[in-house]
């Protein structure tokens, strides 16, 4: 069965440049491979600062949503940062939302 895509390659607009670092060590106790990822993307800009119980702020500035997989190597997007409209922001969180099959139907990651 074919599912719906629910986000459309036509409404991603937004140039983006994403590097997703790898959880783990190699061999040689160094940092894994970065993944690279240039493209589009549907972003969101937003701004929402919290208090959090260690009295720190956090100002969540966007989520960028990509049809499909945007890194189908890695299982999860833990980490990272991504350039868009010229700024550099920290990945916060990244989830791959899948289809009842099992296949990802679109990629979501939140910038701080």
């Amino acid at each position: 069965m074919k599912y719906p895509k629910l986000i459309l390659p036509g409404f991603c607009k937004t140039d983006i440049e994403i590097e997703v670092e790898q959880e783990g060590l190699n061999v040689y106790g160094e940092p894994l491979e970065t993944f690279k990822y240039k493209g589009k993307c549907n972003y969101q800009d937003s701004a929402k600062t919290e208090l959090t119980a260690d009295k720190k702020l956090i100002t969540l500035s966007g989520v960028a949503l990509f049809s499909g997989d945007i890194c189908p190597e890695f299982p999860t997007i833990s980490g990272g940062t991504a350039t868009v409209n010229g700024v550099s922001r920290r990945i916060y969180e990244g989830k791959k939302h899948r289809n009842p099959d099992g296949t990802v139907n679109y990629t979501e990651v939140k910038l701080i």
